[in-house]
């Protein structure tokens, strides 16, 4: 019988993820057993993922609030330092503003507006638009922020950040100033010593500090990211992609994680003889279209991965060469049509008109938001996905 179905994504159900694991024989055990119960069958180019959490947690990959406190201080200085445009989360930064707070003074919080870098709001374009506020130039002061826009809560969470960032600060034994400006040289008026909070554009913010004469400017990635006193760390990354595990401790990105995805391969190849592709996952990358919150808070999608998933899709648009190419056709001759079009497809689409609409990013990023959606972040209890048929086309049987 012709197949007819594409892709499947499974999610995994697998046991809770301690330190000192062995995760590759879980993992494999864990999909092994899930074919066996649900009657499917590995197949070749099937991909295997797991979510960063469990990895960092069987690394062991974990730092105390005190071991981010003595990092920044040695790095910074330990007096007035200015921490721009970090994200508004509980879980992502509020545990790592502590150790930052702990290892300085004062803080000079210097928040972008109207929404930090992942689209949490502060306030919305269209109360900036009616306060005559340009935020490409203009620096705001706690005072004037709050005059201009009163207390503003997060949608979803209830916490009017500004509030909540200051008093953490405060709590935490620092002095606390909140400024908002878009220009991370703002802060240079300040304090020359700046922690840079952002994410993905961090690069081009620290080169912009150290050009307009800043003293020290670390990033996120770069505290942590050697062991403080026996603590976890992140060699590439530092605090990026770290989230809160208690109240005084965070859990890190994980480390390298190649051995592991090897690991796993090799696992399946020995008891199916099928060869698999792995990969280790953590935020997908995808918008919002409601809260416009950019789910990418980690500083990639994928740390980790086998050699088969590099690359970008090449696939053609069915759509384009249903109305263009073959016009003229209609039922089994334009399938057909198609199908060999397909199989003659170069090897290198880029340019091709007929693969124009096509999603150009990588596999990784791609299968990664796919396998996020899927496990979610709550208590599905699926932290490991497989998906089946991905790389096929309407031509495989």
């Amino acid at each position: 019988m012709e197949r007819r179905v594409g892709t499947v994504s499974r999610g995994i159900r697998c046991p809770i993820i301690r330190e000192g694991d062995d995760l590759a024989k879980i993992v494999t055990e864990s999909v092994l057993e899930a074919a066996a119960s649900e009657g499917f069958s590995m197949r070749d180019r099937d991909v295997i993922a797991m979510t960063e959490s469990i990895v960092a947690r069987a690394q062991g990959n974990y730092a105390s609030v005190d071991a981010i406190a003595a990092d920044v201080k040695a790095k910074l200085g330990g007096g007035t330092i200015g921490v721009i445009f970090p994200i508004l989360s509980r879980n992502r930064f509020a545990i790592c503003l502590r150790g930052i707070a702990k290892g300085a003074k004062k803080i000079v919080l210097m928040l972008s507006y109207p929404s930090d870098e992942v689209g949490n709001g502060l306030v919305t374009l269209d109360q900036v638009d009616e306060a005559g506020i340009n935020p490409f130039t203009d620096l705001l002061t706690l005072e004037k922020y709050r005059e201009l826009f009163g207390e503003n809560k997060h949608p979803f969470t209830g916490v009017d950040y500004v509030q909540y960032y200051g008093d953490l600060i405060r709590e935490c034994g620092a002095e606390c100033e909140i400024i908002f400006a878009n220009d991370c040289r703002r802060i240079l008026e300040y304090t020359k010593d700046v922690l840079c909070c952002d994410i993905h554009s961090r690069a081009r913010t620290k080169r912009l500090l150290k050009a307009a004469g800043a003293d020290r400017v670390c990033g996120m990635d770069d505290i942590l990211n050697a062991s403080v006193d026996g603590s976890g760390f992140n060699s590439k990354y530092g605090l990026l992609g770290s989230n809160k595990s208690t109240e005084d401790k965070i859990k890190l990105f994980p480390e390298d994680a190649t051995d592991l995805v090897y690991a796993i391969q090799k696992n399946i190849l020995e008891a199916t003889g099928k060869h698999v592709e792995v990969m280790v996952y953590g935020d997908g990358a995808f918008k919002d279209p409601v809260g416009h919150i950019w789910e990418l808070a980690d500083p990639c999608v994928s740390p980790a991965y086998t050699a088969g998933l590099e690359g970008t899709p090449n696939e053609l648009k069915l759509k384009y060469l249903a109305d263009n190419d073959f016009a003229d056709l209609k039922g089994a001759a334009l399938n057909a049509a198609i199908a060999e079009r397909i199989k003659s497809k170069k090897e290198d689409l880029v340019g091709d008109m007929a693969s124009q609409g096509t999603t150009p990013r990588r596999l990784t990023d791609l299968i990664g938001s796919l396998c996020d959606l899927t496990s979610g972040s709550g208590d599905k209890g699926t932290p490991v996905i497989l998906v089946q048929g991905y790389f096929d086309n309407m031509t495989a049987e």
